[in-house]
């Protein structure tokens, strides 16, 4: 799954995703879209995964699109922006709500700067942590551009919505202890890579069944009317207690003589 921008790595079920440009800082060419949107295809089909992890290669997470690189052509453009079907996510939209439509957890972990499109990819994700040291932006308005690569989706559910305006329309740049406040991300640390890794490795304990279901919940309820949130909570709950994993799961907490004991101090057992 590698190539000259993305290198992909598979270790105890965790895919380790490295945007692999560290000469450009990571910035969005051509290549890197479609990399990145080929391998979040193959993520996809790849059901022994069950957590992703994305990083970048050297000192910064992503600085954003690469203009020099995407504006040398008409062509690449039309390749960034087309789409068949208004509602429909074009190459520019899929590096970020790509990481959206897996089924299993993706957390980024920031380094560096984090800007523009960078901040993009990022807010696909559903958990971000980053260095003290990061800064995150939408550099979009820098540009004189609208910040269009998807991320919208995300911020709407993160941050108020003046908040958001205020951002996108200023680029100005927050340092990570300024984004963990506004609830941009979730956790700063020296080490966000390690951090990533502890929390993957927790979610791997559970039942892959139960977590896909809760991503599909809140990424689809979040904003929908509460009527359909309450039919989706039952309706993936039938289908995660109908599944083998769920068995497994109970089989192996109910014999988890740790579990026992804390479950008989709170009076559940």
């Amino acid at each position: 799954m590698n190539n000259n921008r993305i290198k992909v790595t598979i270790e105890d079920q965790i895919a380790h995703v490295c945007l692999s440009r560290p000469d450009k800082h990571n910035a969005l060419d051509i290549k890197m879209f479609q990399a990145i949107d080929n391998t979040i295809r193959k993520l996809k089909k790849n059901r022994d995964i069950r957590a992703v992890i994305v990083s970048g290669t050297g000192q910064d997470f992503c600085t954003g699109l690469d203009i020099k690189s995407v504006m040398r052509s008409p062509l690449n453009a039309i390749k960034l922006l087309f789409k068949w079907l208004p509602w429909r996510a074009n190459l520019a939209q899929r590096v970020s709500t790509g990481w959206r439509d897996l089924p299993m957890p993706v957390i980024m972990a920031i380094t560096g700067r984090c800007w523009g499109g960078g901040l993009q990819i990022a807010l696909g994700a559903d958990f971000r942590i980053a260095h003290p040291e990061s800064s995150l932006a939408i550099m979009e308005a820098k540009w004189g551009l609208i910040p269009d690569m998807g991320g919208t989706l995300a911020l709407r559910t993160l941050l108020n919505q003046d908040t958001a305006k205020k951002l996108a329309m200023t680029g100005e740049e927050i340092s990570a202890g300024q984004a963990l406040a506004l609830g941009l991300i979730m956790d700063v640390d020296e080490q966000p890579l390690e951090k990533a890794k502890q929390l993957a490795t927790e979610i791997c304990r559970q039942s892959p069944d139960a977590v896909s279901a809760v991503k599909r919940l809140y990424n689809k309820s979040w904003w929908s009317g509460p009527g359909a949130a309450l039919a989706r909570e039952s309706a993936y709950q039938l289908r995660v207690l109908a599944g083998k994993n769920q068995k497994i799961k109970t089989f192996n907490q109910t014999h988890d003589k740790e579990v026992q004991k804390d479950f008989t101090a709170r009076g559940q057992w």
